[in-house]
């Protein structure tokens, strides 16, 4: 199972927030290439950033962050968070992300998602973020009426080879994943698709549970800045 540490950038600080509220943000550290550097060598190989500022706005603010971790570590970089146009899929290709996540743009302009689905391959994933079984978008601040069931099923459709799906609820938490969740997830689309699970992870117990169901890849956030999982154990425990 691939291990994904996590960064959120916000106003350029590494932050995490508390089931997706803005308002409930806590400020980990002060330079995310600093951060980055700690997770590679703990034998981290990749890394998941999301842009909290431009999940809302629809741009990048946080670029110049994202690109020095890019530039400043040989981590392989997905980025997420205000992709909501082909320029900036481009921009972060030509900095060596090994891929962007769309999210917003998967419900508010499916046209567009498919299309950088066909020219972009396996360099665009899918953000699907849910909150009590619906999809939520806008840097989780809209939840839409679109079902989890329907968005995995027409992504695939579109021929998206990577979903990122996060429980809202479990996000930030501390109070485990929701396994049942990605079991389903995994039983019905997991021979279509790759489905990272995010959101709650806190133990080895989380991770064991998931990796028995077969997701390919977790995310893991706040259980690494609290200190409640060591990365360096993680890795070593899931490796290949």
């Amino acid at each position: 199972m691939k291990i994904f540490p996590a960064i959120d950038l916000k106003d350029g600080q590494v932050v995490r927030l508390l089931k997706g509220d803005y308002n409930k943000m806590t400020v980990y550290a002060e330079d995310p290439l600093e951060v980055a550097e700690e997770f590679q060598e703990a034998g981290a190989e990749y890394l998941h950033v999301v842009d909290l500022d431009g999940a809302i706005d629809g741009n990048t603010p946080n670029f110049a962050a994202v690109r020095d971790i890019i530039e400043g570590t040989d981590l392989k970089v997905e980025i997420g968070g205000g992709i909501r146009n082909e320029e900036i899929v481009v921009d972060y290709a030509q900095i060596g992300a090994l891929r962007v996540i769309i999210g917003t743009m998967a419900i508010k302009d499916p046209e567009f998602t498919s299309r950088m689905i066909r020219k972009h391959g396996k360099n665009v994933a899918v953000g699907v973020d849910i909150a009590d079984g619906k999809v939520a978008i806008e840097g989780w601040t809209n939840v839409t009426d679109t079902t989890t069931d329907e968005m995995f099923s027409n992504l695939i459709d579109e021929g998206v080879r990577t979903i990122i799906c996060t429980d809202i609820a479990k996000d930030g938490a501390m109070e485990g994943t929701n396994v049942e969740l990605y079991r389903k997830l995994v039983e019905e689309y997991g021979g279509y698709v790759d489905i990272i699970a995010s959101g709650g992870i806190s133990s080895l117990e989380d991770l064991d549970r998931i990796a028995e169901i077969g997701v390919p890849g977790a995310i893991i956030g706040k259980a690494l800045y609290t200190g409640a999982l060591d990365l360096a154990e993680v890795i070593e425990r899931y490796k290949d």
